[in-house]
């Protein structure tokens, strides 16, 4: 029973530690983008004509929609993309993507998609917006690289997806598992893996690809964090658990 109390403790530790971390990076990112915004944040700022008082203009929020995009701004992808046990502050998943539609004239597509506020997933997201016009007739390469591995609804709707369009090959490779203890997030990856979806979780070579592919690098390489290498086996080894 001591054993158990003291694993917990530890646990519990550990995802405080985790926790501050997150928060300590997202104030670094914060705090480089607040350089690029101050300009903008002072045009923001009108006079009040009858009493010369400096007063904000509001703020109009973006609407909940999914954000497309080439490149991801640097910062961003070093914060969403990290591959820690504990992902607090992490709730968007970034989605990049390859398409490879064959010999068609402009048959790759490359990208990457980003949940917004509480809206649709990147996802479910990526067949409509990215396969607008999908054809039965052409085959279909695909690859995601995900800040995080799908939810189980999410795990779902691909499955049901590459079950309907058998000329879709689909190949996941996450950065982290998502609440992988849950048990129905690890039916739902059973059930993708099972509709010929092939998962994996990134390798540091992969950040580095993702980077240079996929990130407004300004030809800079990426400088992999120091447990990279032992996180992408820590979940690698839960991945092959949760397939077997």
């Amino acid at each position: 029973m001591a054993d158990k109390s003291r694993s917990v403790t530890k646990k519990k530790e550990k995802k405080e530690k985790e926790s501050a971390e997150v928060m300590k990076e997202a104030k670094e990112v914060k705090n480089e983008a607040k350089k690029e915004k101050e300009e903008g944040s002072s045009e923001a700022a009108v006079s009040n004509g009858e009493n010369g008082e400096v007063q904000v203009e509001p703020i109009e929020l973006p609407p909940f929609e999914i954000i497309a995009g080439d490149r991801i701004d640097p910062f961003i992808y070093k914060f969403q993309f990290k591959n820690v046990e504990y992902s607090s502050g992490r709730n968007k998943t970034f989605l990049c993507y390859l398409v490879d539609r064959g010999d068609i004239p402009d048959g790759l597509l490359r990208g990457y998609l980003e949940d917004e506020h509480n809206g649709p997933h990147a996802e479910e997201a990526f067949f409509t917006q990215c396969l607008p016009n999908y054809d039965p007739a052409i085959t279909y390469t695909v690859t995601w690289y995900v800040s995080s591995s799908p939810c189980s609804a999410c795990a779902a709707k691909i499955a049901e997806v590459l079950k309907a369009r058998k000329n879709i090959k689909l190949a996941v490779f996450a950065a982290r598992l998502f609440e992988w203890e849950e048990s129905e997030i690890q039916d739902g990856l059973k059930i993708l893996h099972a509709a010929g979806c092939k998962l994996r979780v990134m390798k540091p070579l992969d950040f580095s690809y993702t980077w240079e592919t996929f990130v407004e690098n300004e030809e800079q390489p990426l400088n992999l964090w120091e447990d990279c290498k032992e996180n992408y086996e820590y979940y690698q080894e839960k991945l092959a658990d949760i397939l077997q």
